[in-house]
């Protein structure tokens, strides 16, 4: 997956996702929510994710990159991501995610439903 300004990040949340199942996959996230936040605000903000990107080896990352990736995650316009706007961002950013369970439904359409099985 390539970000604007070149940075190339693989994506591992699919085999994150099938090596650890679904809680153990959103249990990682939530760390990786709390190792960038801002332990007074609870919140990932410019100032964390920059000191953050330092710690990561993403030094070069300039400030209009931090804001437009804040930008891109910042849902309810605070300018900070919240844990539910980090993980959303997370899952919108790894199309991999979907794609088994697109595969679920596009075999729904494809199988005709069981008449004895109920729908509400």
């Amino acid at each position: 997956m390539e970000v604007e300004g070149g940075v190339q990040f693989e994506d591992y949340f699919p085999s994150m996702m099938e090596g650890s199942g679904a809680e153990g996959f959103i249990i990682e996230l939530c760390n990786g929510f709390h190792l960038l936040m801002d332990v007074e605000k609870g919140l990932i903000t410019f100032e964390s994710l920059k000191r953050s990107a330092l710690l990561l080896g993403l030094q070069d990352m300039g400030d209009d990159e931090i804001v437009s990736m804040l930008s891109e995650g910042d849902l309810d316009g605070d300018g900070a991501l919240n844990q539910m706007e980090f993980c959303i961002l997370m899952m919108r950013l790894s199309p991999g995610l979907l794609d088994e369970p697109k595969q679920w439904v596009e075999e729904m359409y494809i199988h005709e439903p069981d008449e004895e099985a109920l729908w509400f």
